[in-house]
């Protein structure tokens, strides 16, 4: 799929929404449906959606911003498109911005959770950064860190790393890395929130590999340089939100552009030191 934001608006009415509760400490729950769309199945979510308030939330535009943060670093990662689009939840409909994406499995294979992978074919005692590396995962687990750190991903359980299985074929790989919504400024809903927001923050996060800290875990890491192929520059700002004025104000794009910034400087210092 094409990372790209949609601007006129689609009709979505005819998707049906599941609720899942939030897994971060937020207030609200996120949505998502799915279809089959020229014999590909298409996944959609929306942001954090409150029974009275509507949706509030604005984690689909982080997809879409992390999705061209990771293009630019060359990481493989899921592809977004970001839509706008009327949806219909339990009988009322809503303007509002639709992530889609599609199934990242190839045909025959089969996922586990990383988590579920861990308890069934660890060592006892076997840590879960030392296991990914006894597997072959290191340089994945290791830019999977960074990028956690770079943009605060409250959200990297262990449910959040699938690792794929073809057993005719005898293959395993990690998925592609995916879901980020819930990183950048997902806390702030005001521009009173944005402007108060500490982007050096080390909030605590849901982290299957290392502790709730993801400074503490840039430490994991025995080789910080080479992780990425193409380094983040002022140059980058443009493609990262090209269209995203559309939706999100100056001041909030502004302030996550910092955020990006701020720590990209901080990791760099830290392949250099």
């Amino acid at each position: 799929m094409e990372s790209r934001i949609i601007l006129e608006k689609q009709d979505l009415r005819f998707l049906q929404w599941s609720h899942t509760r939030a897994s971060s400490g937020t207030a609200g729950t996120f949505l998502k449906s799915q279809e089959k769309r020229d014999g590909r199945k298409i996944y959609y979510k929306l942001s954090r959606f409150d029974s009275e308030k509507g949706i509030i939330g604005h984690e689909c535009v982080n997809e879409i911003i992390v999705d061209r943060l990771l293009t630019i670093l060359g990481v493989e990662h899921l592809h977004y498109e970001l839509i706008h689009a009327d949806v219909e939840i339990d009988g009322t409909e809503y303007e509002t911005w639709v992530c889609a994406s599609e199934d990242f499995k190839q045909r025959g294979e089969t996922k586990a959770s990383l988590e579920n992978y861990y308890q069934v074919n660890c060592a006892s005692g076997e840590s879960h950064y030392d296991f990914c590396k006894e597997n072959g995962w290191q340089k994945y687990i290791d830019t999977m860190l960074v990028v956690d750190y770079l943009i605060l991903n409250r959200d990297r359980h262990g449910a959040n790393i699938e690792v794929l299985r073809n057993a005719r074929n005898k293959t395993l790989r990690i998925a592609p890395l995916f879901d980020h919504g819930l990183s950048l400024l997902c806390s702030c809903l005001s521009q009173e929130e944005i402007r108060k927001y500490d982007i050096a923050e080390d909030k605590p996060c849901q982290n299957f590999i290392g502790s709730r800290s993801v400074y503490e875990n840039l430490s994991l890491i025995e080789n910080k340089e080479g992780i990425f192929s193409e380094r983040l520059t002022q140059r980058s700002r443009d493609y990262i939100f090209k269209d995203v004025n559309e939706i999100l104000s100056e001041e909030h794009i502004e302030k996550i552009w910092n955020m990006l910034s701020m720590r990209w400087n901080y990791y760099e210092s830290l392949c250099n030191s």
